[in-house]
């Protein structure tokens, strides 16, 4: 059986349907069948059972009574010839007495019909007639119905073969039989025009599977037209979802490949001028003035900082939502933003900061969540002219940080959130424009949303919206 099971499985799907159709309309058809073989043939008997309970009669009765002798109780006999009465010839008349004994008054006289309890107990009227099966002298099998013989202790049983019924039968089974094998084969053909024609969409995906597989093209694509909803439909759809976004995850890569290595770029080429600048007077032997050296090691300080930085932000866009070992736990919002201000004033130092902070928690990665509320007040500090104010506000969840710098142009807003994206006027400032790319990803991560926005009058307005609670929530017993 394990044996049947493992080749069963290791035919193609196809064909494992179209046999599972094939035996489940064979089991249908063969328990059909057999129902019907035993409703016909419950017919048939039911049939041959009112005939032969039609021979009772008065004047039957008086015939029967009239072979036995009153006196002795013996039983005569009546030859009936086939070509005199060809209904009685096919019949067995018995007579049957209360021990059990018979003889055959009427029909087939060289045969004896068998003699069953149900028999008897209808001579001894303890029961008022009885149906039943019974094999004569020759072994042929005869149906029987015994009643009691009015007048005398005796029951008659009228016999017919039963012949009439098997032979019946038999016609039914072969037709039953040639019907049955058709209904089988037709099935058979059937399941396998159906598993080829619901697999056919199976077949489509698979081969776009392999051919994505082997050509690594995402630009296919499953036609839907009139799919409807089932469960092929939605398998479609899916791997077009699939391929969609693992392409538009590629062009992402791709295209922070680019961006990155254009940023990288700059700071190389500089880098790479300054060093060769303080090579060539190392290997020349002519010192370069003290004042432009020390600007040469600035600028080198300061490009290196600033790869050091991007390859951070890098790092950090490149980590996944999930990330194994991030931490997520209930953390101060407040607090994290009182810190942040903290780092924010030292880059800062001609601003001036307002805090209005209300007691908010939220659930966050603590280290993220804080990098990205120091990415805000960066961005304010470095748009900021000195001697402004950046006021920062906390109420209810929603974090806003206010700078009264030039303000970003409308048609700018949208992109503010892109990676690499620097507006044309921001160029010539530090930084890799993927700041406010972590905070949208991290507030995102959190469950909040960020908005950048004009303020009223010069400036911009950076909201952070976060869900939480004022009170923490009661620790775990």
């Amino acid at each position: 059986m394990k044996r049947l099971a493992n080749r069963f499985r290791a035919l193609p799907l196809r064909s494992r349907l179209a046999l599972l159709v094939t035996a489940a309309v064979a089991f249908a058809v063969a328990a059909a069948a057999v129902a019907c073989w035993f409703v016909v043939r419950n017919v048939l008997v039911s049939s041959l059972d009112d005939a032969l309970s039609e021979r009772r009669s008065a004047q039957f009765d008086r015939t029967v009574r009239g072979m036995i002798d009153a006196d002795t109780g013996q039983c005569g006999r009546a030859s009936v010839e086939q070509t005199d009465r060809p209904d009685l010839y096919r019949q067995i008349i018995q007579v049957v007495d209360q021990k059990g004994n018979g003889c055959v008054v009427l029909g087939k006289l060289d045969l004896s019909l068998q003699i069953k309890r149900a028999d008897t107990e209808v001579a001894l009227r303890d029961r008022d007639e009885a149906f039943h099966d019974a094999t004569t002298s020759d072994g042929d099998k005869y149906r029987v119905y015994t009643y009691p013989l009015t007048g005398t202790p005796y029951a008659v049983s009228v016999a017919r073969p039963l012949d009439e019924v098997q032979d019946t039968l038999s016609n039914l089974v072969l037709v039953l039989s040639l019907v049955a094998g058709a209904g089988v084969v037709g099935a058979g053909a059937a399941g396998l025009w159906v598993a080829r024609a619901g697999l056919r969409p199976v077949d489509e995906l698979t081969a776009a599977v392999e051919h994505v597989a082997r050509t690594e093209d995402l630009s296919l694509r499953l036609s839907t037209d009139g799919a409807g909803d089932d469960e092929i439909a939605r398998l479609s759809r899916s791997f077009n979802a699939m391929t969609s976004a693992l392409a538009s995850s590629r062009d992402l890569q791709q295209q922070l490949i680019a961006d990155a290595g254009h940023e990288l770029r700059t700071p190389l080429t500089s880098l790479r001028t300054n060093v060769e600048l303080l090579a060539r007077s190392d290997e020349t032997g002519r010192a370069i003035p003290p004042d432009d050296r020390k600007a040469l090691l600035t600028s080198v300080k300061a490009q290196m900082t600033e790869l050091a930085a991007l390859i951070g932000d890098l790092q950090e866009l490149s980590r996944p939502d999930a990330a194994p070992g991030a931490k997520v736990q209930v953390v101060a919002l407040h607090e994290i933003v009182d810190a942040a201000l903290e780092r924010a004033r030292l880059r800062g130092p001609d601003l001036t900061f307002t805090a209005d902070l209300s007691p908010w928690y939220v659930r966050a990665e603590p280290p993220a969540l804080e990098r990205a509320i120091v990415n805000v007040l960066d961005n304010a500090v470095k748009f900021g002219p000195p001697g402004s104010a950046v006021e920062v506000a906390l109420r209810d969840g929603v974090l806003t940080v206010r700078d009264h710098g030039p303000g970003i142009p409308a048609d700018e807003l949208p992109h503010v959130f892109d990676r690499f994206w620097r507006s044309p006027s921001a160029r010539s400032l530090p930084g890799s424009g993927l700041g406010l790319s972590i905070v949208a990803r991290t507030v995102r991560q959190a469950g909040g949303e960020v908005s950048l926005g004009p303020a009223a009058g010069p400036g911009t307005v950076a909201t952070i919206r976060l869900p939480g609670a004022p009170t923490p929530p009661p620790a775990a017993p």
